[in-house]
């Protein structure tokens, strides 16, 4: 039995709907008249960012509690990175030698994925493909549901085929996408990538260092390549970083020891909530 005395108003989607059984008219016509909250053109304006940036915050939250996500795991990793089967055709040698990662990744995330109950520790990716592709692929391996925040770029980025569909997202704002990479993590995961790769990384580390996000498991597959691209050490000898940043992350080169680090993780002076153990 429904309460009407909860839901006075009429709600949007019957207004939406009867707004477009008016009259034929030029005034019904004018943009002026559209609903607002029904009106792209008007959504679209540069004064509307605000609106737009609370939007896309919101959308994925909701429909992630809706679905009951409590936490995630999160991978990071490059696009380019191909499956071993596609590896002759990498556009170069490195790319080739690095597409043993890939079957990492998707290791990873089935051995993850079956810890699992479906609602904490959900594995999370970018979306596309590649590293990406693995997460995703793995999960569902592990028969488990996994989520893809995908974004929309220069050259269309579709999501790949193993993210489930109803956590599939698309985002315009790398600030919000970053957001709900972290929002949930319970651990995180960095392959070897390019730019977004480093950003999404760099931004982890900066907030866990500052103190601006909780202390969580951040592994890094592949220690050659990262200690061949970064200096870490001579961060720390600058002084531009405490000697002790450098424990805010480990090395490892496979799925099997990524778990096992993040299962006895103690960097951050406690374990990891990764069931399991």
């Amino acid at each position: 039995m429904t309460d009407d005395r909860l839901h006075p108003l009429s709600d949007a989607h019957s207004d939406r709907s009867a707004a477009t059984e008016v009259p034929d008219t030029p005034q019904t016509r004018s943009p002026a008249y559209r609903l607002a909250f029904a009106d792209e053109d008007f959504l679209c304006r540069d004064e509307l960012r605000p609106v737009r940036l609370q939007l896309e915050l919101l959308k994925p939250q909701l429909v992630l509690d809706e679905h009951k996500i409590e936490s995630t795991v999160v991978m990071f990793g490059g696009a380019r990175i191909p499956a071993p089967a596609n590896k002759d055709s990498a556009r170069t040698k490195t790319l080739a030698d690095l597409s043993r990662f890939y079957d990492e990744a998707r290791t990873f995330s089935r051995l993850m994925t079956e810890r699992s109950n479906g609602r904490k520790n959900v594995i999370v990716s970018g979306g596309g493909p590649g590293v990406m592709e693995a997460a995703n692929r793995g999960a569902l391996d592990a028969g488990g549901k996994s989520i893809g925040l995908n974004i929309v770029l220069p050259h269309e980025q579709a999501p790949n085929e193993y993210v489930t569909p109803e956590l599939c997202f698309n985002f315009h704002y790398f600030a919000i996408r970053k957001m709900h990479f972290l929002m949930r993590a319970r651990a995180l995961c960095a392959f070897p990538g390019g730019f977004g790769t480093l950003d999404e990384l760099f931004e982890t580390l900066t907030l866990i260092q500052t103190g601006r996000m909780e202390c969580i498991p951040v592994v890094l597959f592949g220690r050659e390549f990262w200690e061949k691209i970064i200096n870490w050490e001579a961060l720390a000898d600058a002084g531009t970083i405490a000697e002790k940043d450098l424990e805010l992350f480990k090395f490892v080169e496979t799925a099997e020891e990524a778990i096992d680090v993040i299962e006895n993780w103690d960097a951050c002076g406690r374990r990891a909530e990764i069931p399991g153990r």
